[in-house]
């Protein structure tokens, strides 16, 4: 029997993850912040590389190649709280590649395509002297001008061409770095990208620069035209932020009570910022695709996970066929890492994904019973299903009665949204209930949206457009007739970040919304992520259990195990 190439890709960046691919196609990956519950945790890999090979039952020696990334030069292992699981003289080979390569493979090795563009946009990639140290013989294609500045520059986007197995750049823009101060308005990153002006509005509304996802929530609830000034500018077609805006803004938010007391300033301002970043985008991809035309597109980095700008970016570009990655961010850089490794370090065909997005290991049911007898008490009401179709149907008549259910399957999903693995599953129309989710299960701020999980073969029965988006990364329009029906799931715009439902990878969740379906008419869930405000997505049963009795959550439910209040 042929041994099979194990290949592990490693991000060593913040959203820390690993992934083990074996003969070229995903069989396990993880984030980091999901093992040790941090919110975007990153430096050391063991951790994220050990789960990945203790769940596919291998040791370090059965793999053939390591591929890893980092923003900056690999540092001393110290720097890394802790030494890293490749130290002895039998490790396998380790190969680094740029930021923007690796975010450039994920995107190939899980999109439908077997060529096209690729198109990457961050807040900041790997630094020029970094680039060219791995990559020599781009040297040619980068200008001299910048190769002779003493200042640091970092990638901010980055288009590319794949074909025959080939990746090859076409147009890479390189930014100098902010300086570092404290300015509520200073640019985290690279100082003209637009993740890095998203981060920077961030801070000033929430004093996060971490909370791009709130602010792409709150601007719905902003006035279009408030503000009359531009952000960005193209210059040879190549984006820059300019300084004056930042004049604008002298009203940083002092803390949540005074957000909530200026909260309509603050809507404005993440209206203005969010219509901004729409149009940056667009015209960036405009430029690229009109000098380097190709049907099919693959769209990744950072600023591809904003779903709004990602509908505007698909309505004007319907010409082509464009693949949203959903693990845009750094977390898929290990995705890359791996995909890397496969096609173009070893020279091996690209293999078509299926779709699938969740790549955790399974938790044996027996496990699950063990810990639900040792953590819960008799005060709980606990069912085992022998039969699927039994468990379904209890769990659709709870929901259409208007409880709230923690579902968790399978292995869980890779990527920032929950997907019907480890999901937080409620009626979609039923009063207030969104409410009470923000506030006694989430414990978040109340503007904030779900999204609505629809079968595929009924997204354009609710929805204006019924995009094909099955991670959760578009939104769409509800219809005027189904707005009462999808009230919890549709934002105060009434748009909504829809999540079409596969049942060829996701087989359960899609059963269990057809079974809510003939109870409430609806074939239409409101899915949220299994964790509360500040915490990971749950991985184990027991931190399901634990979220569960903490929260006002109704019922769980962990594999063929019901857990009721």
């Amino acid at each position: 029997m042929k041994k099979p190439i194990y290949i592990i890709g490693t991000g060593l960046s913040h959203n820390g993850s690993a992934v083990l691919l074996k003969d070229g196609r995903i069989c396990i990956a993880i984030e980091k912040e999901r093992l040790t519950r941090i919110k975007h945790d990153g430096g050391n890999d063991a951790l994220a590389i050990k789960y990945c090979l203790e769940a596919e039952g291998i040791k370090l020696s059965d793999v053939s190649l390591v591929v890893q990334t980092a923003n900056f030069d690999i540092p001393n292992p110290k720097q890394f709280k802790g030494k890293r699981i490749f130290n002895d003289e039998n490790s396998p080979e380790i190969i680094t590649i740029s930021h923007h390569l690796a975010h450039a493979y994920s995107a190939i090795g899980t999109s439908p395509f077997s060529e096209g563009a690729v198109m990457v946009i961050d807040g900041c990639g790997s630094p020029l002297s970094q680039y060219l140290a791995l990559h020599p013989e781009e040297q040619k294609n980068i200008d001299v001008n910048l190769i002779n500045e003493s200042q640091m520059r970092c990638e901010k986007d980055s288009f590319y061409h794949f074909y025959d197995n080939k990746l090859t750049p076409l147009f890479k823009d390189f930014s100098e770095m902010e300086e570092l101060t404290n300015d509520h308005l200073r640019m985290p990153t690279t100082k003209h990208s637009i993740g890095g002006f998203y981060a920077a509005i961030s801070n000033y509304i929430f004093g996060d620069m971490e909370d791009v996802g709130k602010l792409m929530g709150l601007a719905p609830f902003g006035r279009t035209n408030k503000f009359n000034f531009e952000a960005f500018e193209f210059v040879s077609e190549r984006l820059y932020v300019k300084e004056d805006w930042k004049n604008n803004f002298t009203n940083p938010s002092k803390g949540y009570d005074y957000f909530k007391e200026h909260f309509s300033y603050y809507a404005d301002v993440a209206k203005w910022a969010q219509e901004q970043v729409e149009k940056a985008i667009v015209n960036c991809l405009n430029y690229r695709i009109k000098r380097f035309p190709h049907k099919n597109l693959c769209y990744t980095g950072g600023v591809a996970l904003n779903a709004v700008a990602n509908a505007k970016l698909q309505d004007c570009l319907s010409e082509n066929t464009v693949f949203f990655e959903p693990a845009a961010g750094d977390n898929g850089l290990a995705l890359g890492c791996a995909f890397y490794g496969w096609i173009a370090h070893l020279k091996k065909p690209k293999l078509m994904h299926d779709g699938n997005t969740c790549f955790g290991k399974q938790y044996l049911q027996e496990e699950i019973n063990e810990i639900v007898k040792k953590e819960l008490n008799e005060n709980f009401k606990k069912i085992f299903f022998e039969n699927e179709a039994q468990l379904l149907l209890y769990c659709a008549e709870k929901l259409n009665e208007g409880k709230t259910v923690a579902w968790f399957q399978s292995g869980s999903e890779f990527g920032p949204r929950s997907l019907g693995r480890r999901s937080i599953l409620a009626h979609p129309g039923i009063e207030n209930m969104k409410n009470h989710i923000n506030r006694n299960i989430k414990f978040r701020e109340d503007f904030r949206p779900f999204a609505p999980a629809v079968l595929k073969d009924s997204v354009t029965e609710y929805f204006e457009v019924g995009r094909h988006s099955p991670y959760m990364i578009l939104v769409d329009k509800t219809k005027p007739e189904y707005l009462q029906q999808l009230n919890n799931v549709t934002h105060c715009d009434g748009t909504a970040r829809v999540q079409t439902v596969d049942e060829t990878w996701n087989p359960k969740f899609a059963k269990l919304i057809t079974e809510f379906y003939k109870h409430s008419g609806i074939a239409v869930l409101l899915n949220t992520s299994f964790n509360k405000k500040g915490m990971p997505i749950v991985e184990t049963p027991l931190e399901a259990i634990n979220l569960f009795k903490e929260t006002a959550l109704d019922i769980l439910v962990l594999e063929n195990t019901l857990i009721e209040k």
